[in-house]
């Protein structure tokens, strides 16, 4: 049986269950700026009370963020917390190290080399070797301008 476009995408629409839209914009605004506001309070708190530098600080707050976000994901609270926050989770760092936690923990029984370390970064990977190389490409375009 061959379908026409048009007799597709009614299927499709009558097939797929309604998203409430508004609702998962909202939840995962505020679930993504709670992480944020997580993330500045580490912040106050490294700058005000441990007396970090600004620049210190810079680099304290991230370190714990991904790291949370790594603990989260092996104790399996972050996807439990995705699962219906949704892009909230994503966007802040912590879903940086969930993408690169959530496929070393899918695969470690396979072993601490093959299976662990192998898989860690088979979702970030890319996004880390096509960042890197962008950031490259960009900076030695700025170097030229600047020469020229």
């Amino acid at each position: 049986m061959k379908y026409s476009k048009q007799e597709y995408l009614d299927y499709v629409d009558k097939k797929s269950p309604d998203s409430p839209i508004w609702k998962n914009v909202l939840i995962a605004f505020l679930v993504g700026g709670a992480i944020c506001t997580i993330g500045q309070g580490f912040s106050e708190f490294y700058k005000n009370v441990v007396g970090l530098s600004e620049e210190n600080v810079k680099t304290a707050v991230p370190i714990t963020m991904v790291f949370l976000g790594a603990l989260f994901t092996g104790l399996d609270l972050y996807n439990k917390l995705a699962k219906h926050a949704g892009a909230g989770t994503l966007v802040p760092i912590t879903g940086f190290a969930n993408a690169i936690v959530s496929p070393a923990m899918e695969f470690k029984r396979e072993g601490w080399v093959l299976g662990l370390a192998a898989k860690m970064f088979t979702i970030a990977g890319p996004v880390l070797v096509y960042g890197i190389n962008s950031s490259i490409i960009v900076g030695l375009i700025y170097y030229l301008i600047q020469k020229l």
